[in-house]
């Protein structure tokens, strides 16, 4: 019975491809297409991935000076509304910006010297006292000869130390030298950013549609206000931190008070979490080479101090900014940390301030009823709650 040959091309289809001559198939049409394609993204992921790391300290550097135009455009903006043109206003707000920079750091610099020089100074006769100290305790009869000739006898071990640091002298030069070249470029970045404001939010909304362009500059508007407001706010609170501590300090007679009062109000005020601790370590030092138990006043003071700031001065300033919980701080440091390193730590509270603002105008929030089971502290609370469980 023969079949129709419809039914017998159909059952060709079917079929295998038949093998070749020498027993083996014939490679699929698509193969050759395939691996042609893996290795084109293989090696298109291998060019990005090897551009991303070459461009990252440059998108480092561009975040930071995106983030220090945004903190200077209110000043500029508020010269700009007075008629001084904008060329000008921005040389002014970044000159008194770094003539404060470099007046912070000078002061460092001169504190650490004196702080290292006093406790060199005082450092024979803080080993004496330690020594007294560790026989009168443990009943020992160690002297200092005998602590100077152990340190002669492992001179190896300085040594070594020496070498190393003098190897590494080139390296530390040029990491200095680097630095500071990609401070200057954060720099020029930042003074383009905020001179050609305007110009800059010009383009890129011209290649948007209208309602699109109002969001833009809604997001950004609000970006400025909120970045300029905080970063404001925290010096604010380092000023007064400053005076305070500087006349705490020149009430005990330390010397260099208020370079010492500038440090503490600049590092506890921008430093999170941990700035306060940071802080008091100068001048504790500084006390302890001239009277030991001025350490102990200063350490009360700054607690006292910090109590003050945190529940009383502090919600006055950051009322009209952003206030950032001590909590969402302390994770957006680290994870800042963790992505950028200390850039990204230091960026992380005002970009965690301006995300929380973005989250405050876009995000809706309702209003909550009064009921005691939020708090759960009242005698309200205990009742309706025996109540429910009857």
């Amino acid at each position: 019975m023969t079949e129709h040959p419809d039914e017998q091309a159909d059952q060709g289809d079917d079929t295998p491809p038949e093998p070749s001559s020498n027993g083996t198939h014939h490679m699929p049409v698509w193969l050759p297409r395939a691996m042609v394609l893996a290795f084109a993204l293989l090696g298109a992921y291998q060019i990005t991935d090897w551009a991303a790391h070459k461009l990252l300290g440059i998108f480092t550097i561009m975040l930071v000076a995106f983030f220090v135009s945004l903190a200077t455009e209110p000043a500029v903006n508020m010269l700009s509304a007075r008629g001084v043109h904008r060329g000008v206003a921005t040389a002014v707000v970044f000159v008194a910006l770094f003539a404060s920079v470099a007046g912070f750091l000078a002061a460092l610099v001169t504190l650490l010297v004196e702080t290292v020089s006093n406790l060199l100074h005082e450092l024979p006769g803080l080993i004496n006292q330690l020594v007294g100290w560790i026989n009168h305790t443990f009943h020992q009869h160690f002297t200092v000869d005998q602590l100077r000739d152990r340190l002669l006898h492992d001179s190896n071990v300085l040594n070594n130390y020496a070498q190393t640091a003098a190897n590494n002298a080139w390296g530390l030069s040029s990491t200095v030298l680097g630095g500071l070249a990609q401070v200057l470029t954060m720099a020029l970045f930042s003074i383009y950013l905020t001179a050609d404001g305007p110009k800059l939010r010009r383009t890129v909304c011209s290649l948007l549609p209208p309602p699109r362009q109002q969001e833009v500059l809604r997001a950004w508007d609000l970006a400025i206000s909120k970045t300029g407001g905080y970063l404001y706010s925290r010096a604010l609170l380092a000023v007064i931190s400053a005076l305070a501590h500087g006349v705490f300090l020149e009430i005990l007679g330390l010397p260099n008070a208020l370079a010492l009062g500038v440090w503490f109000g600049v590092v506890a005020s921008f430093v999170p979490t941990i700035g306060t601790y940071l802080a008091g370590t100068l001048p504790v030092l500084v006390a302890l080479t001239i009277r030991p138990i001025d350490a102990v006043w200063i350490i009360v003071f700054s607690i006292i101090y910090q109590w003050f700031q945190d529940y009383l001065l502090q919600p006055r300033i950051t009322a009209r900014t952003v206030d950032v919980n001590a909590a969402v701080a302390l994770l957006a440091v680290l994870a800042g940390g963790a992505l950028l390193g200390a850039v990204g730590a230091l960026l992380a509270i005002p970009a965690t301030a301006t995300v929380q603002a973005f989250l405050s105008e876009y995000v809706p929030r309702y209003e909550v009823a009064e009921d005691p089971r939020i708090e759960r502290t009242t005698s309200r609370y205990r009742r309706l709650w025996r109540r429910s469980q009857k």
